[in-house]
């Protein structure tokens, strides 16, 4: 949590003035019970009704003050915090952008996402109530026993007994009732997860009959985390009868007490009416100390979680001298591949193994493979998204770790295998390939990846919208878009990461002539598990299990090569081949 505080640090005035005007507003209620004790001594006991009046005014400017004071404080507390959340809402993003892939594998997305939202959130609550009230209870517990001794020390000797009892009963149930809290909200996130299933999966529940099932898991669950609840509810409902019990107990022992003094003469009627006033000020005080202290503890626990996240460094980092390409180096190859290694982060064994070849500006490198066999984790080293633990991947003759990240991505056009879309429109998420690209190079963009057609026939064409994830586009349209974002930038390198699997064999066809065609004569990547999208590329790169099975031309591996060789009859049916 300290090393967050930092994100304070533009809001000095707010959190000083915050707690300040919070002891302000306190001060004024510790005098109301003194200016009561007045009133009802010189003015009621007295029958005086000037006093009465004067002193009501003064009750009333007390309130108005008061009141002041605790909207300003509010104020300055709620800027403090919303600004400290967002200057961490800010840099935690930025922190995450600047993760690779593996840091990102480990994190996990779904945890990523509640440490932006609401860890933050919980952690802002945190900080607005400290500025608030950390000061500002203790401050009235302790302050309305220093006042009930200016009135009575034997009297205020009953405060001595009733504050470490109340303590101990709010606190105790709070250090009980937290770890149980705890559970309960792992409970509420089992929950959470079997309704996300079930509403996310909800065709392939009904697809297999599973609904009676589901609702008795569900139903079990729910009764599970009921029952939790019902348990803390029931610890947590003992604190007002108890406190109260506690504070009538005590007030009382100080009626009683108040009654003999006054009968005395040491105290007046008045003083015996603020004591009591003070003893139920303490009360309140306490409550929502306690209340503040889980607060805050919640807070800490999640800042420990956004700390962890930001203690996550990149794996990746530019140079601090990068290389400039000049175009000096046609002689090498566009990218090459040097006895590579990839070990992904926590796996046990390596995921490609002495990979080695090299490619010519120009070509067009088909790569076929089993699930699993390592396809993508090869092109996803080109653009740096992983750095090979072993060997070196380059780029025209130069070390991909020399560049620049942002040099490095730019020559490359990159097509993943989930097609990704944002909400927006057709024109707006092109942009991002190139964002001072002209309607021109669009509707070129779209015409080679085969996607001119169907937004053409859109109402609005370019200006059409796109749902979020591309939701209202079918599988086919979001991969064709896809690979138009990437077109448009008119890299060196194109890699198509088995982005054509929703496109059928006509349109792939006319999708590869096209790229084939293009005057920027692109190094082309195709990652695909149909072998007739590769077969008429320069070469084919089989893999098997993390290693190069075969290299070659498709009819050179019909031969040559029997992993090649099965994919390919497995898809094609030929029989009387020999494995």
């Amino acid at each position: 949590m300290r090393n967050l505080l930092v994100y304070l640090k533009d809001y000095k005035k707010e959190t000083v003035l915050a707690p300040l005007f919070k002891m302000l507003e306190a001060s004024f209620e510790l005098l109301v019970p003194l200016v009561m004790a007045y009133m009802i001594d010189q003015g009621i006991g007295g029958k005086d009704q000037g006093v009465i009046f004067r002193v009501g005014l003064v009750l009333i400017s007390l309130g108005l003050i008061g009141l002041v004071c605790s909207i300003t404080a509010q104020f300055f507390a709620a800027k403090a915090a919303v600004g400290f959340a967002a200057k961490l809402k800010h840099s935690l993003f930025a922190h995450i952008q600047s993760l690779s892939f593996s840091e990102m594998d480990t994190i996990g997305t779904s945890t990523l996402i509640t440490r932006m939202s609401s860890d933050v959130n919980q952690v802002q609550s945190g900080v607005n109530l400290v500025l608030r009230l950390f000061l500002r209870s203790p401050f009235i517990v302790f302050g309305a026993m220093i006042m009930a001794f200016t009135i009575d020390v034997k009297a205020a000797m009953i405060f001595v007994v009733t504050i470490p009892l109340l303590c101990l009963v709010v606190f105790g149930i709070m250090l009980i009732g937290m770890p149980l809290y705890k559970k309960v909200q792992a409970g509420l996130d089992k929950i959470l997860g079997i309704t996300r299933e079930n509403l996310t999966g909800a065709r392939v529940v009904r697809a297999f009959n599973k609904e009676e099932t589901e609702i008795l898991r569900f139903e079990e669950g729910n009764e599970a985390l009921t029952k939790m609840q019902m348990f803390v509810g029931k610890i947590s409902a003992l604190m007002n009868p108890v406190t109260y019990i506690i504070i009538n107990g005590a007030v009382i022992v100080l009626i009683w007490t108040g009654a003999i003094r006054v009968d005395n003469g040491y105290i007046t009627q008045g003083e015996v009416v603020a004591l009591v006033n003070y003893m139920s000020q303490i009360l309140v005080e306490l409550i929502k100390l306690a209340n503040l202290i889980i607060t805050v503890t919640k807070a800490f626990a999640c800042a420990n979680r956004i700390e962890a996240v930001f203690q996550t460094k990149p794996g990746l980092f530019s140079p601090s001298k990068p290389k400039n390409y000049c175009g000096e180096t046609e002689k090498d190859a566009a990218v090459s591949f040097e006895h590579v290694c990839l070990t992904y982060k926590n796996a046990g064994a390596e995921s490609l193994t002495d990979i080695h070849f090299s490619v010519k500006k120009g070509q067009t490198i088909g790569i076929i493979g089993g699930t699993g066999s390592g396809k993508s984790s090869i092109v996803n080293l080109i653009p740096r998204f992983y750095d090979a633990t072993k060997g070196s991947v380059k780029i025209n003759g130069i070390d991909v770790k020399e560049y620049s990240l942002e040099e490095l991505r730019n020559k490359i056009g990159m097509v993943m295998q989930k097609a990704v879309l944002f909400k927006g429109t057709v024109k707006e998420n092109l942009l991002w390939g190139k964002e001072d690209a002209t309607e021109e190079e669009m509707w070129r963009a779209l015409e080679i990846s085969q996607a001119r057609e169907f937004v053409e026939g859109k109402k609005d064409g370019l200006e059409s919208l796109i749902a979020q994830g591309g939701k209202n586009l079918s599988g086919g349209q979001k991969q064709r878009l896809t690979i138009a974002r990437a077109l448009i930038r008119k890299p060196e390198i194109l890699i198509l990461d088995d982005s054509a699997s929703a496109l059928d064999f006509a349109t792939d066809a006319k999708l590869r002539k096209a790229i084939r065609e293009m005057e920027e004569n692109l190094t082309v990547f195709i990652v695909s598990q149909r072998a007739s999208s590769i077969q008429y590329a320069d070469s084919i790169i089989v893999m098997d299990d993390g290693e190069i099975a075969g290299i070659g031309t498709h009819d050179m591996l019909l031969e040559t090569c029997g992993v090649y060789r099965e994919i390919y009859d497995s898809q094609f049916k030929k029989e009387g081949r020999v494995s």
